[in-house]
């Protein structure tokens, strides 16, 4: 029985690895990486000569009217269930629920006592704080724990040449990514990462690895799957993209109501708080400079907060006001829990 089963996966693989030379798009991405970096030919056509296709993670970039639908495996029981949960949530409480676990801030606080001695450099360089790169650590790979199953060289390949609605950035990426391999020196076809090809503790993509990679560790290599490079990775990209030393992240503050609908909110629309009326910090907040209306939509009313430019900063790194706002929570629940005996 281990034999037939051991032979199906086999024929499995086999009927998935697709042969891409003859792509138009995979020979302009060799033409590019000859001329441009100086691969040899014989070397990338023996690349995409056997690429296995991520169907999974192509599935995620498909239209959602071309997404095949998948087999509902649930009980009525579980659904029901499961709806039932649902209803007990806003959006923001589902969002955050998890990715402010307990178990999440007491696994950053133990990350950080591991790390020490690399936060502390990184954070007398860079001007980061330690917590909010641990933050970041957590939500994207669970402090290294998850840095991802997909193979990076199929998987880039798999979403450059199959049809899908972010080709053209999947084709930048896995040139970058090719490239990287020569420059780092690594068999591309050895490193695993997420459904969208993101890589190491941090979740960089190519391009970021690229741009924002730092060698900490100093072993002439940039690995972001290594602890010392991810930390200070990390803290490059918020440095490079703004990030203020010494100024703060974000604030809650009060207004009448439950909903709040007076101004618009978003991370991309600034005010200065003088012109924001009806609105005022829960707590003293010395911060001069224009700010964001952060609005978290709870199940029974809206949490408002303003968001400065740090917080813009962390929506750098993910183009979601969510996101930004689950890593400034985590950093605040780690820096808490770190100040106890």
């Amino acid at each position: 029985m281990k034999k037939v089963i051991t032979l199906l996966l086999i024929v499995s693989v086999i009927l998935s690895a697709k042969d891409y030379r003859k792509n138009s798009a995979t020979i302009s991405v060799m033409n590019t990486l000859v001329k441009k970096y100086d691969f040899e030919r014989a070397y990338l056509e023996k690349l995409f000569s056997n690429v296995k296709v991520q169907k999974s993670a192509l599935h995620a970039f498909l239209p959602p009217k071309k997404r095949p639908r998948r087999k509902e495996t649930r009980t009525k029981e579980q659904i029901a269930k499961a709806k039932k949960n649902y209803a007990k949530y806003g959006p923001w409480e589902r969002y955050s629920r998890h990715k402010l676990s307990t178990s999440r801030v007491n696994k950053g606080v133990a990350f950080i006592k591991k790390y020490q001695t690399t936060f502390e450099k990184v954070e007398a360089e860079y001007g980061v704080p330690k917590e909010y790169i641990a933050a970041i650590i957590g939500i994207e790979s669970a402090y290294g724990k998850n840095v991802g199953k997909y193979p990076v060289f199929d998987t880039l390949s798999t979403l450059a040449f199959e049809k899908n609605r972010r080709n053209k950035f999947f084709k930048r990426e896995l040139i970058k990514f090719i490239h990287l391999s020569k420059t780092e020196n690594f068999n591309p076809k050895n490193v695993y990462g997420s459904y969208a090809g993101a890589i190491g503790l941090g979740q960089f993509m190519p391009s970021n690895y690229e741009a924002y990679g730092v060698d900490f560790n100093g072993d002439g290599k940039i690995t972001l799957q290594k602890q010392q490079d991810a930390i200070a990775s990390i803290a490059n990209y918020f440095k490079q993209n703004g990030w203020r030393t010494g100024e703060p992240v974000a604030t809650r503050v009060k207004y009448e109501g439950m909903r709040f609908k007076q101004y618009k909110t978003g991370y991309k629309k600034t005010y200065n708080r003088k012109d924001l009326k009806g609105i005022a910090p829960y707590y003293r907040w010395d911060y001069k400079n224009k700010v964001r209306l952060i609005k978290l939509n709870k199940k029974k009313y809206d949490e408002l907060w303003y968001g400065a430019k740090n917080f813009f900063v962390i929506t750098r790194y993910n183009h979601s006001a969510y996101y930004a706002m689950s890593v400034h929570q985590l950093a605040l629940l780690i820096a808490d829990k770190m100040k106890e005996k």
